[in-house]
C-alpha cells in the first residue's frame, strides 16, 4: 500500500469551500482505499488530507483522471500555502486491508 498525508492552508476564509472541491468526485479513483479530509482544530486556515491507496502507481493515475484534473484546477487559487507532506508505508487499519500476498 502506498499513503500520503499532506497539510496546506486555505486562502484566508476559504477553508470550507476549499474542503468542499476536495470532496468533489473522489468516489471514482481507482485503487483509492481511503481519503480523508480533515479541518486543523488549531488553524482555522488548514486542512489536513490524508490518503491510503493500492499503490503508488494508482495514486499516480488518479492525478489523470479529468475529476481530479478539474478539482485541482478549481482548488488551486483556494490554496495559500502546501506544508507538510508525508509519505507512508500503510500496515492496516479499520476499513483497510492489507493485500494479501
Amino acid at each position: 500500500m502506498y499513503g500520503l498525508i499532506g497539510r496546506f492552508s486555505a486562502v484566508t476564509g476559504q477553508r470550507d469551500a476549499l474542503v468542499s472541491i476536495l470532496l468533489e468526485g473522489i468516489d471514482a479513483m481507482p485503487g483509492c482505499l481511503s481519503y480523508v479530509v480533515a479541518r486543523d482544530v488549531n488553524d482555522s486556515d488548514a486542512i489536513w488530507v490524508t490518503e491510503v491507496w493500492d499503490s503508488a502507481e494508482s495514486h499516480q493515475g488518479s492525478l489523470t483522471l479529468p475529476s481530479v484534473k478539474a478539482a485541482i484546477a478549481k482548488a488551486r487559487p483556494l490554496i495559500a500555502a502546501f506544508q507538510d507532506h508525508i509519505v507512508t508505508d500503510p500496515v492496516g487499519g479499520v476499513g483497510i486491508r492489507p493485500p494479501s500476498d
